[in-house]
């Protein structure tokens, strides 16, 4: 039942997000327009519900000439691709709120497990084990308000499975809570080790 009122939820709060953060989606288009050349938005194959894939939205972070289809922590200095704009965007998390959109048309929810890069063969399997695969990612969920990037796969597939085991309004609420101070704080980001973003 829950679930329903979770997506109606989703809906609601992500219009409003859309809405009400408007004139930040301008103000970062505009400036990451102006720093380089190339795309405001980055494109990433993500794992969906129930395994299938779709395309996160984020904004762009690192140029444009930037290795394919290479993660972050694999790339020869990985500093030099990333802009500026994309230290701040990264640092503050703000390269995240494409991902609102995903939310509102139904291939993410505010709160879940967050999604897995489609090669990511570990964490999947992980995640199946304990039916995290059955429910919509999120924009945040249980293991990051509990250690974001410095967590090892066996650790944040067990998370993901208290989620799920839990999932419930109080358990959304406290996750969305706790993810404003953890984001404030900076906690639990770890550049160019397990952030798998290549741009």
């Amino acid at each position: 039942m829950y679930l329903k009122i979770k997506r109606l939820i989703d809906i609601i709060l992500s219009l409003l997000g859309l809405i009400i953060l408007s004139p930040i989606y301008i103000i970062l288009i505009i400036t990451i327009k102006i720093e380089s050349k190339g795309p405001v938005l980055f494109k990433q194959k993500r794992v969906g519900i129930y395994k299938s894939h779709f395309n996160i939205l984020k904004f762009r972070t690192m140029r444009i000439d930037t290795p394919k289809d290479t993660p972050t922590h694999l790339l020869n200095n990985p500093e030099q691709y990333i802009t500026k704009m994309g230290k701040f965007l990264r640092k503050t998390s703000l390269d995240e709120l494409p991902q609102i959109w995903n939310v509102f048309i139904g291939q993410m929810s505010i709160i879940g497990p967050r999604p897995a890069l489609w090669n990511q063969y570990d964490l999947i399997s992980e995640r199946d084990r304990c039916g995290a695969n059955d429910v919509l990612p999120g924009l945040t969920g249980w293991a990051q308000v509990n250690g974001r990037d410095e967590l090892p796969i066996p650790v944040k597939a067990k998370l993901d499975s208290d989620y799920v085991s839990n999932i419930s309004f109080l358990m959304d609420t406290k996750c969305f809570f706790i993810t404003f101070l953890t984001v404030l704080r900076k906690e639990g980001v770890v550049e160019g080790n397990q952030n798998l973003d290549t741009k």
